[in-house]
């Protein structure tokens, strides 16, 4: 089965880089569109992947100067203020998956969708590192009955720094975002100030300072387990391959606690670790979430609607994938 080329807008970043490579790895002849404003940059980075062609990108015409070209479907890396791309995705009923918004400012996309629901799929890729968080924690939640409360500490290596464009985004959500989603004892609230400054333990049992971040994985995981509380806080530092005198990498610290299938109390303490660091687990829940979107794994592609990625991505092949990429799903102990 042959399939149009899948538009990467900001693919010329690290992100942009790392989502190819996950892509070709699996699907070494899938052709690829690095949309950017400056051409001579995308065709660049273009010339640097395989199966790549670089194109100018221009979001005030409603076919992004793309004319009549076909895609199968848009990934935007970078936050998109006008919803050029998305608008452009629905009038050619492509999926449209995008990264870089906060959980503040979803209302506009969501009205998007809402005014043409059967347009395309529409991707709501906020998760922290793109289902790095929310896949592994329903996926442990399997063992509880009842899942009372879920605690997630991301940590990001003071060294693995992204490109420009995750700069300017991470410099746009520090700016606006007015405190932390939480949900406390059933009910959401915003933590600020003191309140939103925390600790939690790094993999190798070390303390890092935290302060609670708004993702939309709070709102995800506590609908889809029944959470009474879920909160996700955010440290940066020496991540603990590194305290250990090897190379950074990512660490997400995933805490459940609830009641077991025989009723009893149940607490597991759990981790997702990559050793490339926050770009190339990103890039990989990318390239899997489009391989479902588009059906390129045989399957039929996924019907228009509005969707967290952890309602696309399948546990069981992400995890595969995730120790294929040397990343790990790892047993902590209780401390």
């Amino acid at each position: 089965m042959s399939f149009h080329p899948v538009l990467l807008l900001g693919g010329s970043g690290a992100i942009g880089r790392q989502t190819a490579q996950a892509m070709h790895k699996t699907y070494p002849d899938f052709p690829l569109l690095i949309g950017g404003r400056d051409l001579s940059r995308a065709q660049s980075a273009a010339a640097n992947i395989g199966g790549a062609e670089g194109v100018e990108i221009d979001t005030s015409c409603p076919n992004l100067g793309l004319g009549d070209r076909e895609v199968s479907a848009v990934v935007v890396l970078y936050k998109d203020h006008s919803l050029a791309t998305l608008r452009f995705a629905q009038s050619r009923g492509v999926p449209h998956l995008s990264i870089s918004s906060g959980v503040f400012e979803i209302a506009p996309e969501i009205a998007s969708f809402m005014t043409a629901p059967g347009a395309s799929a529409v991707v709501l890729g906020y998760e922290w590192l793109v289902g790095a968080t929310t896949v592994p924690a329903l996926h442990l939640s399997k063992t509880f009955s009842q899942v009372d409360e879920i605690r997630i500490g991301a940590l990001v290596d003071e060294q693995d720094v992204g490109g420009p464009a995750v700069a300017a985004d991470f410099e746009h959500l520090h700016h606006l975002l007015p405190a932390a989603l939480t949900r406390r004892a059933g009910v959401y609230i915003w933590r600020e100030g003191d309140d939103a400054r925390t600790t939690f333990l790094a993999v190798d049992g070390t303390e890092i300072d935290a302060t609670g971040f708004s993702s939309i994985d709070v709102a995800g995981l506590a609908t889809a387990t029944g959470a009474h509380t879920v909160q996700f806080d955010l440290g940066m530092g020496i991540s603990s391959s590194r305290r250990e005198g090897g190379t950074f990498s990512t660490e997400i610290i995933i805490d459940i606690s609830g009641l077991d299938h025989s009723g009893k109390a149940l607490h597991t303490r759990s981790a997702v670790v990559h050793p490339g660091g926050a770009a190339p687990l990103t890039g990989m829940g990318i390239a899997l979430l489009l391989e479902r979107l588009i059906g390129m794994d045989g399957k039929p592609p996924v019907a228009p609607g509005l969707y967290f990625p952890y309602q696309i991505l399948d546990a069981a092949h992400y995890l595969t994938r995730l120790e294929e990429e040397n990343g790990q799903l790892l047993q902590l102990p209780l401390r």
